[in-house]
């Protein structure tokens, strides 16, 4: 068998938001029966058709780096970590939608991720904003997924969905919002696994078959990220 062109993507988030669980489903299409705490990273691996149904239809590998720790791992840890983030093509920020905290902290992975020569420590300026000059250029496309969609009573999902909107428009990232123990969530041609196919046809545009890659995804018109738009307490 031939092997395969492949990119590399980084599945980026707080202990606990489910991202191996999230990254079993996307790779395996099944539930994970007994998640674990990752240690390190764990790489599992998806197979894609580029432009499926096109004449420019072709197969690559989508490389999923699910990383461990958590953001006030000591720095040692975080330098450790730096080592998974050389030559990412893609990036997938998971959080939490019942923990309003680990929203706010995919900030501080996209910037530890994105700039890991800077210290995240020092990222957050006056008045809960974030500083995106501090960002180093990056042509990385992002998705936004939120998990645990299933533990939202009915009557606070709108709240939610309108914080998470604020996310999305944040990164510039299209988003997803699911339950990572329900495979109907990707099933085929709904909205998700349509959103989930783009982002990595995106992904595999940018490493392949881009030339003029001046522009950064998901930090584009405004200079700064600000914690108060997204309704936190």
């Amino acid at each position: 068998m031939a092997s395969l062109d492949r990119v590399k993507v980084l599945v980026l988030g707080d202990s606990g938001v489910g991202k191996s669980s999230l990254v079993h489903l996307i790779c395996q299409n099944q539930v994970l029966g007994n998640p674990s705490w990752t240690v390190g990273c764990s790489v599992d691996v998806r197979v894609q058709d580029y432009k499926e149904g096109t004449p420019e239809e072709k197969t690559f590998y989508i490389e999923l780096w699910d990383v461990g720790g958590s953001l006030g791992s000591a720095s040692s840890v975080k330098s450790t970590r730096a080592v998974f983030y050389n030559s990412v093509n893609g990036i997938i920020l998971v959080h939490d939608l019942t923990n309003k905290k680990s929203s706010q902290n995919l900030y501080r992975w996209s910037m530890e991720a994105l700039n890991k020569d800077s210290s995240p420590t020092g990222v957050i300026v006056s008045n809960g904003d974030y500083d995106r000059e501090q960002f180093v250029e990056s042509t990385v496309p992002l998705l936004l997924i939120g998990t645990k969609f299933d533990q939202i009573p009915e009557n606070k999902r709108s709240d939610v969905l309108t914080r998470t909107a604020f996310l999305s428009e944040d990164f510039n990232a299209e988003e997803i919002n699911l339950d990572c123990t329900n495979p109907r969530y990707f099933a085929a041609g709904t909205s998700n696994a349509v959103k989930l196919s783009r982002f990595f046809d995106k992904v595999i545009e940018k490493r392949y078959f881009t030339r003029d890659s001046s522009q950064i995804p998901g930090f584009t018109d405004r200079k700064r990220f600000n914690f108060k738009s997204l309704h936190y307490d």
